[in-house]
């Protein structure tokens, strides 16, 4: 079952610091993203958005490179390595179950100048895991789809 997390944050380094801390997590199988993002506002009110790579985008890609090395791999095997990947990745991102774009967009308007939000869609999450890796980030969990206990135990670690 996904569970969405959107938290924000003071600065862009903090949002992007958290996300090295959930990728090392995610490493060691602590937790499985399905999507995230990452939304900035410039202290002059310039939105931005960094969407990262989602799991059906991932194994898209892997398995249209496979593919593209099989059908066009014989005579020109880097050509369809890539062109495979490409047409994986393209097939994962419009199939995939992600973040919502309007929901996106609905932060990214709210969110105050100087500040960042970080959206995580995950497949699986060890919760203890979670909230080690955010303690010492400062934050504010603005939406989850887990528990009060858990979301609880998430606010707890991001007050620092």
């Amino acid at each position: 079952m996904q569970q969405l997390f959107v938290i924000s944050f003071d600065t862009e380094d903090a949002a992007r610091g958290a996300m090295q801390s959930l990728r090392a997590l995610e490493r060691e199988g602590q937790v499985h993203f399905e999507d995230t993002a990452i939304v900035t506002r410039d202290p002059d009110g310039n939105a931005h958005v960094k969407n990262e790579l989602s799991a059906a985008t991932e194994a898209g890609a892997g398995i249209g490179a496979g593919i593209g090395v099989l059908v066009a791999g014989l005579a020109f095997p880097i050509v369809g390595l890539a062109i495979g990947a490409i047409a994986g990745a393209a097939i994962g991102a419009i199939t995939h179950s992600g973040v919502d774009r309007d929901f996106i967009e609905d932060v990214k308007a709210d969110l105050a100048p100087g500040r960042s939000a970080l959206f995580l869609v995950t497949q699986s999450v060890n919760a203890g895991a979670l909230a080690s890796a955010l303690r010492p980030y400062s934050g504010t969990v603005l939406q989850t789809t887990v528990d009060d206990d858990f979301e609880q135990t998430l606010k707890d670690a991001l007050r620092g």
